[in-house]
């Protein structure tokens, strides 16, 4: 069989009501373009028949995962198993629209290393529940990681696979892999998508879905600050815990000397070596830290079936 220049990149769960819909219409879609492609559907632990109905599809190629791991393991998977020159991924719910790969493909002719899809007329008739919370979002992930997207969460996006093979996804981390690309040097552009209502299913997004993305923030700016060097994050707090030590002592001193107020009178004393305890705490947690950072990192290992 020969390479395909396009992969495309479909993480499903619990859709198996869309997944005969979306494959057709990626096919079509797909035809139309007179390259070689190949689809990969992944499976992510569905408990509703979803592999069942992947199993009778021909034309894709079907990946299902032992358990479900999530969906950037999904598509995790997806990436390793890919063989296209050109990566595109999307969600099988059948919001993301199918024709919009055109588009992509086009822009990231022009030069560009990721096309990120932009959902600009998602979410009209919900102004304050979903609309400005996501818009906030997405502006908070453009102030912290530096890339400038209107729609971070987007799974529609277009990517050079020799980018995304060596970006190494982790937790749930996907909504930050343009970010993570863009600290390699990609270049990204985005353009306006087309945004379909569900029609089949439920939506595996809630309120919850708020506190992940800021801890995904939190860690993306934690890690590319400090993984290398993380004896600076926990020697400055060390430190400065020296340095509160040292300026407690020095009014300890001033009490007893100047105010004749003993030591044995004011709990300073006891709070001078609990912040030197905890000085010592951090800086050997950033010795480990150090050493930890230089050894291989370790991962789950993903288990999955395949459907060729």
């Amino acid at each position: 069989m020969d390479k395909p220049f396009i992969s495309v990149i479909v993480p499903l769960f619990n859709e198996a009501e869309s997944v005969g819909e979306l494959s057709g219409v990626l096919l079509q879609t797909l035809a139309s373009l007179g390259k070689s492609f190949e689809i990969i559907l992944v499976d992510d632990g569905s408990t509703d028949g979803t592999w069942r109905e992947l199993s009778k599809l021909q034309g894709v190629r079907a990946i299902r995962l032992r358990r479900n791991f999530g969906q950037t393991a999904a598509l995790s998977v997806g990436i390793k198993e890919a063989q296209g020159d050109v990566i595109i991924t999307m969600d099988g719910d059948l919001e993301n629209d199918p024709a919009d790969i055109p588009k992509l493909l086009q822009k990231l002719e022009e030069g560009y290393d990721i096309v990120s899809g932009w959902r600009r007329d998602r979410w009209q008739d919900k102004l304050f529940s979903r609309r400005l919370p996501s818009a906030a979002a997405n502006w908070l992930i453009s102030f912290v990681t530096g890339v400038t997207l209107h729609d971070h969460g987007c799974t529609l996006k277009a990517y050079r696979s020799d980018l995304l093979k060596h970006t190494q996804l982790t937790g749930d981390m996907h909504r930050m892999i343009a970010a993570y690309a863009a600290r390699a040097g990609a270049r990204i552009a985005e353009i306006p998508v087309g945004f379909r209502p569900r029609r089949h299913g439920v939506s595996k997004y809630g309120f919850s879905r708020t506190f992940k993305v800021l801890l995904d923030i939190l860690a993306f700016h934690f890690f590319y600050k400090y993984a290398r060097r993380p004896m600076h994050f926990f020697g400055a707090i060390g430190f400065l815990s020296f340095f509160l030590s040292f300026i407690v002592a020095v009014f300890t001193f001033y009490l007893r000397i100047v105010e004749n107020i003993h030591f044995i009178r004011t709990p300073l004393p006891i709070l001078v070596a609990i912040f030197v305890v905890v000085g010592f705490q951090f800086i050997l947690m950033g010795l480990l830290a150090e050493i930890i950072s230089r050894m291989a990192p370790s991962h789950i290992e993903i288990e999955y079936d395949k459907k060729t």
